[in-house]
């Protein structure tokens, strides 16, 4: 039978499945066959793999169990995923889009990946994305491009742009994107989807390659809020083999708004950073109709005032360039990876990061080694932690009860729509500068999500940050925002 992958949700998936209108193996045939019609233009994909029917058959056999007992099954049991290419799966090529990986195959799971596999999720493939989650556009990718699904002559975002093309392009249901500064709410953003940040140390980073420790998080990226929230209640949780994942008990307070009579959160927006410049007019006008759109829903809208965000993009590319520099140094030809021969052992190093490294890499590690050399430790790294605590205590302040705070913090995903493939590649500077609201929510590890607001001609993301460990907010307000409360 033919199934219409286009809407459907993995809620929709999971009741067919149970009903019987279609098996694990029909659904992934589906999606294997829109990959093999779209993924030659989208290049969303790195690799497919070729035991996917296999596991969906696997899937099979656990509901056809689950049904002779009169028993359910979990609600990801079939469920076709996209897998970023940094997230390891054991037995599986990941090479976080870099030439010095190429042949690299994972001995071990991500616990992110392990707990959706322990469900009975089905990997479609590994998706494209910036080489070692280093860039925003996928374009720095050694693989080639990834081409955004709504207009192939644009980006999708980064550095997560395989991820959500293969979901806005129904190339996979859902997907496993990883955020650094953004990664994957400025794709979710550029192609139309939901993208969610949680907060650091809510998902385990096992298993993840690291680009930036103190900033990286797994999370997902999804058509709809809802599914976002059930691939993130699957994927969250402490995780001994992670020392920064953290416990189920994080905040005091969360919201309902399917409760009747309860106080819908309240939104605040940043007017004086909005009004900074440098936003296309059809973000601005998206964003103010969102606004609306909340008032028209009953919330209060307050404006707040982030004194300190102004410093948000050059403290984090600072704090990005010097962890960049210290976990990049694991890949040295030796333990595993490319490895080039050189005249001797400090000739085979430099060859190899040569040969096997990209620019944008190369630049990070240059400039990372430079902030943190002696002399200028103090006056860059120092000074930048420095004021990445203040930027902590602005949103703490602003969220804080007891001053009469805000429940959510409301701003564009991005200053502008996805923009022209090779446009801003050799410009750093004007790349760095689409992280502007972004970056935030990753030097202060606040949840933050991405939600669609504009189609027009583009597709354009609402951001909205919570209080720390208050996803639960994030999802309710974004599903009132979208239709999907009932």
């Amino acid at each position: 039978m033919k199934i219409d992958i286009t809407n459907l949700t993995i809620k929709k998936a999971h009741e067919s499945l149970k009903r019987g209108d279609f098996t694990a193996v029909e659904l992934t045939r589906s999606y294997l066959n829109e990959i093999a019609a779209k993924n030659k233009e989208v290049h969303a994909y790195l690799e497919v793999f070729d035991d996917a029917l296999e596991a969906a058959k696997k899937a099979d056999e656990t509901m056809g169990e689950a049904r002779s007992k009169n028993k359910d099954f979990p609600l990801l049991c079939g469920i076709p995923f996209a897998i970023k290419d940094n997230i390891l799966i054991k037995g599986k090529t990941a090479s976080s889009a870099s030439k010095i990986l190429e042949h690299y195959k994972a001995t071990y799971y991500a616990t992110a990946a392990l707990r959706l596999a322990q469900e009975g999720a089905v990997f479609l493939g590994r998706t494209n994305m910036d080489e070692f989650a280093m860039g925003g556009s996928t374009e720095n990718s050694a693989y080639g491009p990834t081409k955004n699904p709504h207009d192939l002559s644009r980006v999708p975002g980064g550095t997560s742009g395989g991820s959500a093309a293969a979901v806005a392009a129904n190339m996979a249901l859902v997907a496993l994107g990883s955020d650094t500064g953004g990664s994957i709410r400025q794709p979710a953003s550029f192609c139309g989807v939901v993208g969610l940040k949680p907060t650091y140390g809510a998902v385990s980073r096992y298993g993840l390659m690291a680009a930036v420790s103190s900033f990286d998080q797994i999370g997902p990226i999804a058509k709809t809020v809802e599914d976002a929230e059930i691939v993130f209640n699957v994927i969250h949780g402490k995780d001994i083999k992670d020392g920064t994942t953290i416990t189920e008990e994080r905040v005091s307070t969360t919201y309902s708004l399917k409760r009747v009579g309860k106080k819908k959160p309240v939104i605040g927006i940043p007017r004086l950073f909005l009004s900074m410049g440098g936003i296309d007019p059809s973000v601005k006008s998206a964003f103010e109709a969102a606004e609306k759109r909340f008032k028209d829903l009953g919330y209060e809208i307050k404006d707040i005032e982030l004194p300190a965000n102004k410093y948000a993009l050059s403290v984090y590319y600072i704090l990005n360039f010097a962890e960049v520099s210290s976990n990049m140094a694991r890949y040295d030809g030796v333990k595993y990876g490319l490895h080039m021969d050189g005249k001797d052992g400090i000739d085979d190093y430099f060859k190899t990061r040569r040969g096997g490294l990209g620019r944008e890499v190369i630049r990070r590690i240059l400039l990372g080694t430079y902030v943190l050399s002696s002399g200028y430790y103090d006056a860059y790294y120092n000074r930048a932690n420095a004021v990445r605590r203040m930027i902590t205590e602005d949103f703490l302040k602003a969220f804080d009860s007891s001053g009469g705070g805000v429940d959510l913090i409301a701003t564009p995903t991005t200053p502008g729509p996805a923009f022209k493939i090779g446009e801003k590649s050799n410009d750093p500077m004007a790349m760095y500068l689409e992280d502007i609201f972004t970056v935030t929510a990753n030097l202060t590890g606040l949840p933050a999500m991405s939600i669609p607001c504009g189609a027009l001609p583009l597709p354009l993301g609402l951001q909205l940050t919570a209080r720390h460990g208050d996803e639960k907010t994030l999802f309710e307000a974004g599903k009132d925002f979208l239709g999907e409360l009932e």
